[in-house]
């Protein structure tokens, strides 16, 4: 994998000041679309820095799983950044095909409340 990363466990260890899971909101590079929201744990993160890819930890299933590793929608990583309290991730991908499990290219499609102008 290209570019400047850590994966060492003080920096990962970082992030998890608060608890074990870690929210990670997914966006697409080029049109900046929230994609999706998911947790990682330190492995999960660990794995995510050294491939380059998406992985996550799953609260249902309880295990990490590799975003598209089953249906060929990967995320391919270009970007990571903490925010201001090191407790949430934005991570920035080039998605291949749907992010969302429904067929969705965003999770993000129940719109709930829009200001009438």
């Amino acid at each position: 994998m290209e570019g400047k990363y850590r994966t060492d466990d003080a920096f990962i260890e970082s992030f998890f000041q608060k608890g074990d899971l870690l929210p990670a909101i997914v966006q697409e590079v080029g049109t900046n679309e929230v994609l999706m929201l998911a947790y990682m744990n330190r492995e999960s993160m660990k794995k995510t820095l050294e491939t380059g890819y998406t992985w996550f930890y799953s609260r249902s299933r309880q295990e990490l799983w590799n975003k598209g590793a089953t249906s060929g929608h990967l995320q391919k990583i270009i970007s990571i950044h903490g925010d201001c309290d090191s407790d949430t991730l934005l991570v920035q991908v080039e998605q291949t095909g749907p992010a969302c499990h429904t067929g969705a290219h965003s999770c993000f499609f129940n719109e709930i409340w829009r200001r009438d102008e």
